[in-house]
Formats: structure tokens, sequence, C-alpha cells
């Protein structure tokens, strides 16, 4: 029951995905809410994480229908990837920029339904050792975040800042200077392997709960 389910919820990811980026690029509202245009949507990490997501749902449909087992290292990644989004858009983004709508076109499923799906997908997720997902893979999940904050620092640091609404800093985390906005960085890769330490654990709760009903 859990992989049949597990295998619905990854159907509907890429679906949602699907619908996600359709809307994204096609999408004409206010011009508010963290948005660009086109293809330049994809320096957004918020984007980057869900594409991730989908890919990865979609490399373990094909992975279940070959009958092969899927890296769950991989699934970690992902979820917590978006899990990181879901929180960072919620807890921090939306209260500094209270005046944008975070959660209108693309972003209402990048932001919001694509990550709760991804995460509630991961709760079930079967292990195919049927053993606990290993905590170093917590690790391994932190480096997206790493890897995408060392990129916007390059790129700043190549071609500068700029002036809004051109800018390269388009989240705003260089407001108070390189300091704070490394520091912000530093934080926001620690919360990304945070949510993975903690998806692991509700993951091994909620299978020790669905074997002891099996």
């Amino acid at each position: 029951m859990r992989k049949t389910i597990s295998l619905i919820l990854n159907f509907i990811i890429v679906v949602f995905g699907i619908i996600g980026t359709f809307i994204m690029f096609t999408f004409k509202g206010s011009g508010t809410g963290l948005t660009s245009s086109g293809i330049q949507n994809f320096k957004f990490f918020t984007v980057l994480s869900n594409e991730l997501c989908v890919l990865i749902a979609l490399a373990y449909i094909v992975f279940r229908f070959m009958k092969k087992s899927f890296p769950v290292a991989l699934k970690l990644m992902a979820t917590a990837a978006v899990g990181l989004t879901f929180i960072v858009v919620a807890a921090f983004l939306a209260p500094i920029y209270p005046d944008l709508n975070l959660y209108e076109g693309g972003n209402l499923w990048f932001h919001l339904i694509i990550p709760l799906t991804s995460m509630i997908e991961f709760l079930i997720l079967e292990n195919p050792d049927d053993k606990k997902i290993p905590f170093r893979y917590t690790f391994f999940s932190a480096s997206f975040a790493l890897v995408y904050g060392l990129g916007y620092l390059i790129n700043i640091l190549i071609n500068g800042v700029g002036q809004w609404p051109d800018t390269n800093d388009w989240y705003g985390f260089l407001n108070w200077g390189y300091p704070i906005g490394i520091c912000i960085f530093a934080f926001i890769v620690f919360m990304n392997w945070l949510i993975a330490v903690i998806l692991r654990l509700l993951n091994i709760v909620v299978s020790k709960r669905l074997k002891v009903k099996e």
C-alpha cells in the first residue's frame, strides 16, 4: 500500500510540476512576488528546487516501472530543498516583503502545493533496504542550498550587485552588507540540513507505525 500511494503521489508531483512550469512561463500577473519573465525564472532557488523535485519524482516513477530501487538520498535532497523553499517563503520572505504576493501564479505551486505534496510523500516513502535512512544523507541534502548560495555570491562578485530591478541580489540578502548576507546564506544551508534531519526522523517514525499496523 505504501508503494502504491508513493507512486501515485509522485505522479501527482510531476503533474503539478508541469502545471506550475506552464503557468510560470505564461502567467501575466502583477509582476510582483519575486518573478521574472520566461527562462530568467530559473535563477530562483524556488524554481530550481521544484524542478529538481519534479525530475526526481519522474525518475522515481521510471525506476519503479523498471522494478529497481531508487536512491533515497536523492529523494531526501529534493524534498529538503522544496521544504526549505516552503519555510523560507512562509517565515522569511513573506514577512520581509508584505506587499508582494508570494503565492501568485506559478509561485502558488512552487511555494506551497508541490513542497507540501513532496514532504507528505517522503513521510511514507519506503527505504528499499528496509532500514533507517542513513544520517549522512542529511549532509548530502544540504549541498543543494550550498551550491546555489555559492553560485549566487560568485555571480554578484563577478557582475556586481546592480540596481533594482536589474539587480543580481534579487533576494536582497546583501542589503545589510556582505557579512550579514553571508551569514544569511550560512543559516539557509543549516536550515536545509535541519529540514533534511527532520524529514528523515519523521520518515522513521511513520515507517515504524505503518509496519506495526501491517
